[in-house]
């Protein structure tokens, strides 16, 4: 049988702890390790864990080094066939964990599966930050099948179809150990935010496939460590997207990336000043400065990737997701 771990990455989370964590106690299969890798928190998350969770292990770090840094590190001390990453913001029911084992198990060429995310405070709606899967556009901007954009839908089981896709949610992230290492993980340099569709786009470079398992739902809460407008959410997601498209785009895509981007990015932060939100104007503007510093990484991760890549990436949506959401594309079965 292969060996299964769920890993937590858990910061000063207490109040999640012990909110959620009872549900993945209790809905882990027998032999399933449940692992809390504690990001240097400043609360007493170590001390709940060890007092009112005794059978889960504790991995501590000495510093806070993000949901990408703080996984990788974690994942070096931990030996499993499978790991499953699983935010600390999220309920896990009975049974929920076998349909995506059993996936990996029929299929060698899956790097990585996620169930279906399910909002935790409305259980009627998707949960925005994976809902039944996600995909890209030609200009890098992530959606989901039941989110687009701002527009969240009603789980009606309308994607209740288990397939291959680009992206799945870190949230709830069951992927091989072994392909995890040998591509190195999450990149370090992101922090937080668009690691798990770098890693699954470097997957499929890698000939492996991306695929979401709906048999499976898990209920999230979403935005326990950043609101989603927050400037520091709004400068990593533009900065670390800029970075993915970098390195992993084949070539006509960069070069259509290169000339359209930068004017949807200055709208975007214009749009933050309209609001009267100059922080997160400020935030854009901050991650194309970090960006443009990369560069010189940026260009030997590339090289790497790009000429020991075994396939191109596919499900990429070959338009904009930002013109077809205005042109009445809310949903994604009227969009797709």
């Amino acid at each position: 049988m292969s060996i299964v771990k769920i890993v937590i990455l858990n910061w000063n989370g207490v109040a999640h702890l012990r909110r959620f964590l009872p549900s993945v106690v209790a809905a882990a299969p027998a032999g399933v390790e449940v692992v809390v890798a504690d990001n240097g928190s400043t609360d007493d998350s170590v001390e709940v864990l060890r007092s009112e969770f005794p059978s889960v292990t504790v991995l501590r770090m000495d510093r806070n080094y993000g949901f990408a840094g703080g996984y990788n590190r974690a994942l070096q001390r931990i030996e499993a066939d499978y790991y499953v990453l699983l935010n600390s913001d999220v309920e896990t029911p009975r049974g929920w964990l076998a349909p995506l084992v059993e996936a990996l198990d029929r299929n060698p060429d899956v790097g990585v599966v996620s169930p279906k995310l399910i909002s935790s405070e409305d259980r009627r709606m998707f949960e925005y930050a994976g809902a039944s899967g996600g995909y890209v556009d030609w200009l890098g901007y992530p959606f989901c099948r039941g989110r687009i954009l701002r527009t969240v839908e009603e789980d009606r089981g309308q994607y209740d179809d288990a397939r291959d896709l680009f992206w799945v949610s870190g949230a709830a992230f069951c992927c091989r150990a072994e392909l995890f290492h040998r591509l190195g993980g999450f990149d370090d340099d992101f922090f937080a935010h668009m690691e798990e569709i770098d890693l699954c786009w470097r997957m499929q470079l890698a000939g492996y496939r991306v695929r979401v398992v709906p048999e499976s739902r898990v209920y999230h809460l979403g935005g326990g460590t950043l609101q989603t407008d927050s400037p520091s959410k709004v400068f990593y997601n533009h900065r670390n997207n800029l970075a993915m498209l970098y390195k992993c785009s084949s070539p006509g895509q960069r070069i259509l990336v290169a000339v359209v981007r930068p004017v949807l990015d200055l709208l975007a932060a214009l749009s933050y000043l309209v609001q009267g939100r100059a922080d997160n104007f400020r935030a854009v503007f901050r991650a194309w400065r970090d960006f443009l510093r990369w560069h010189g990484a940026l260009a030997e991760k590339r090289r790497a990737i790009r000429s020991s890549r075994k396939a191109e990436a596919r499900h990429i949506y070959r338009g904009s997701i930002v013109v077809r959401y205005m042109l009445g594309g809310r949903t994604f079965g009227r969009m797709m």
